[in-house]
């Protein structure tokens, strides 16, 4: 691990120890074992460390997952529930990441206070969105999906599984349930998706 990644992990820890905006650079510099000029070296500000981390975290839990194909790469023996089920299962599991869960439970409990933590927040609807609009148009391409109104579609999908996430990250952290945490499907989406291919999927 290098100095860059020892912050980036001592900052989520006392983030989710005492929220993101209560913690200093000079906090995290002393969690380091450095001086709060030498973190200086490695971020401009808290604002860019906390985006490091985001970037960072992201691409740890991709790798972690095993995200690394397109979303034309789908085996063609595959029915669309099938394949919008294993798209969300990935999506799951790439939340469940320790790590991951760490960071977003912050981002939930302080971007309506936190312009940092609302940026990332849309950042991160604004990818699903666009990869649900890449995966429903190559299903689309490839005879599994109707071509119709498939921006719409996937606007509507994209935000309809966000407002899933979001209610099980509360029921999470109400001690309600730990679907994410186990990368397991709730009930409802699983009906959702169902009722989505009865709509769009090509008979």
């Amino acid at each position: 691990m290098n100095r860059k990644e020892e912050i980036i992990y001592a900052a989520l820890e006392l983030a989710s120890e005492y929220g993101l905006k209560s913690v200093s650079l000079s906090q995290i510099a002393e969690k380091v074992g450095i001086r709060k000029p030498s973190l200086y070296n490695h971020f401009k500000s808290k604002e860019e460390l906390v985006n490091s981390m985001y970037t960072f975290l992201r691409k740890k839990a991709q790798m972690d997952v095993g995200i690394t194909s397109g979303p034309d790469t789908f085996p063609e023996d595959k029915s669309l529930g099938e394949i919008l089920t294993g798209s969300i299962s990935v999506y799951f599991s790439f939340l469940s990441n320790v790590d991951m869960m760490k960071f977003l439970k912050v981002l939930y409990s302080e971007r309506s206070i936190s312009s940092v933590a609302a940026q990332i927040m849309l950042d991160e609807t604004d990818r699903m969105i666009s990869a649900t609009k890449n995966l429903f148009y190559a299903l689309v391409v490839h005879g599994k999906m109707k071509n119709e109104n498939v921006d719409i579609a996937a606007l509507s999908y994209a935000m309809t599984v966000h407002s899933f996430v979001d209610r099980q990250m509360d029921m999470i952290t109400a001690g309600l349930s730990d679907a994410i945490a186990k990368s397991e499907l709730p009930k409802e989406i699983r009906e959702y998706i169902h009722w989505f291919c009865e709509w769009m999927e090509v008979q």
